[in-house]
């Protein structure tokens, strides 16, 4: 394996890497104690036969079956290991997600110091990637395992082969490392187009000497993909409101999600399990959000020869997003785990220009001495630091268990009949059944749900209360003995 402790210039700065593994506890030592939710936890976890037991046939099937329309044999593998360690203990899956949050925080580090040859963006950079209340979904959330797994062989994939030279044995590391992240998550699709990017807009080699170095590495992300997108037809849960529109209507309302993205790298405020963001009405916003993305465009592409990593950053964060914008159909339109990787990218050019700034601001007078525009730059970061861990710490109890979630989601996104059914089945497990009932009487009453949901939360609706008869019924004859008991002694 390539030494990481390398990367860039110098060695490691290891007080660096362990302040940062400090933050990263800091922030997500917490889901340790959390339970397993109701959302893809069950199929992952509760009633995943391919993680129960390590016999020939459970192998095979870990290495050839989706789960929940997923193809992750890597993934599925982490947790038959931790199923094997823990149980149905939750806090050990927890465990091991922030275990895989920590390696890719201190990868995030060394792969930003190695692109920009600067402590201080990469320090930074990791530091708000490892703290972020965007990244609590990812994090906190047992199911989000896969994209946990696959941001790690990604992450090393970059750092060996994002470099000014290289030879055949990083290009192997490369491939060998983008195929693990293929078999944890078909995201990893997106890297052989990041890395010809690189090497077309940064080290400006040609087009076709660059395309030829990535046939071997697209080739295996395309039996990859066709392999998971064979799972992707089949649509169940989620939200489906978007899935007719037209390849227009998609553009305008991705153009509108990635400005609200960005707004909520920014301001991480009312972050929620699930979005409803609108489909329709919404044709002024999106014209004002596609001039403002012509605009960015433009600007790239104007200083594309002057700072080449800023033309590449930015196509690589629409790289990163790509898979979920819809151009290919999934059941949800936004999710907070959509930006765990693409937040990178903001976060470095934000280190990049906060430097470039306080460098700027602390050359000279007031700060005649070095060492004072150091620290007033190190403490601006901390400072940017420092606030997005406490507004992980208020939003992370979200995910504790069923009930913080989807009372949560219910506070934000009641319309949503996919929230209603969540949270009717959370009071279901919990045994109260009259409620559940309930619930979803009063969701076919207001949330307007489509054919597929209706006939989902109908369903369970009639199969509960067909239980709750039975129980009453089961139990009246003792009633009617303890009815008449009590009449004598009246």
């Amino acid at each position: 394996m390539p030494d990481l402790s390398k990367t860039g210039s110098g060695r490691a700065p290891w007080l660096a890497c362990i302040s940062l593994i400090v933050l990263g506890l800091l922030a997500f030592w917490p889901t340790v104690g959390f339970e397993f939710v109701n959302w893809d936890d069950p199929a992952y976890v509760w009633h995943n036969d391919l993680i129960k037991n390590w016999s020939p046939a459970t192998l095979y099937g870990v290495m050839t079956e989706t789960v929940t329309r997923n193809y992750a044999p890597l993934t599925i593998g982490t947790l038959l290991i931790d199923h094997t360690l823990w149980g149905m203990n939750a806090g050990g899956y927890h465990a091991t997600n922030l275990l895989l949050h920590l390696t890719n925080g201190l990868l995030v580090f060394f792969l930003t110091r190695q692109l920009t040859g600067n402590r201080f963006v990469g320090w930074l950079t990791a530091a708000l990637f490892l703290v972020h209340p965007v990244q609590i979904e990812t994090v906190a959330w047992i199911s989000s395992r896969k994209g946990l797994l696959s941001a790690a062989f990604m992450l090393g994939a970059l750092i060996v082969r994002l470099r000014p030279e290289t030879d055949a044995k990083n290009d192997l590391w490369y491939i060998v490392l983008l195929s693990a992240a293929l078999m944890s998550k078909a995201l990893a699709v997106v890297i052989p187009s990041i890395v010809l990017l690189y090497d077309i807009s940064v080290l400006r080699h040609r087009f076709s000497d660059a395309l030829v170095r990535q046939v071997i590495p697209g080739l295996i992300s395309l039996l990859l993909l066709l392999k998971t997108m064979a799972s992707q037809h089949t649509v169940m849960g989620g939200l489906r409101g978007h899935m007719d529109l037209n390849l227009l209507e998609i553009i305008a309302v991705d153009a509108v999600i990635l400005w609200r993205y960005i707004g909520m790298l920014i301001f991480p405020v009312d972050l929620c399990v699930l979005y409803d963001p609108p489909t329709s009405g919404i044709a002024d916003l999106a014209i004002a959000c596609g001039i403002g993305w012509t605009a960015v465009a433009i600007t790239v592409w104007i200083l594309r020869d002057r700072l080449p990593l800023l033309a590449w950053s930015t196509g690589t964060f629409l790289l990163l997003l790509l898979p979920v914008l819809n151009f290919f159909r999934i059941t949800t339109l936004m999710n907070d785990r959509y930006l765990y990787l693409p937040c990178i990218v903001f976060f470095a050019l934000v280190a990049t220009g906060s430097q470039q700034l306080l460098d700027r601001l602390t050359d000279g007078e007031p700060f005649p001495i070095p060492a004072l525009g150091r620290i007033t730059k190190w403490s601006a970061g901390l400072a940017m630091v420092t606030a997005a861990l406490v507004a992980t710490t208020q939003h992370l109890p979200v995910w504790q268990n069923s009930f913080t979630l989807w009372n949560h989601a219910m506070q934000h996104v009641p319309q949503l009949p996919a929230v209603r059914m969540q949270f009717a089945l959370t009071h279901y497990d919990s045994g109260q059944k009259a409620e559940a009932v309930r619930i979803l009487h009063r969701a076919l009453q207001e949330c307007h749900p489509d054919e597929a949901d209706l006939n989902r939360m109908q369903k369970a609706a009639d199969k509960w209360a067909e239980e709750i008869q039975t129980i009453v019924g089961s139990a009246s004859p003792q009633h009617r003995v303890s009815d008449r008991r009590n009449g004598s002694r009246g």
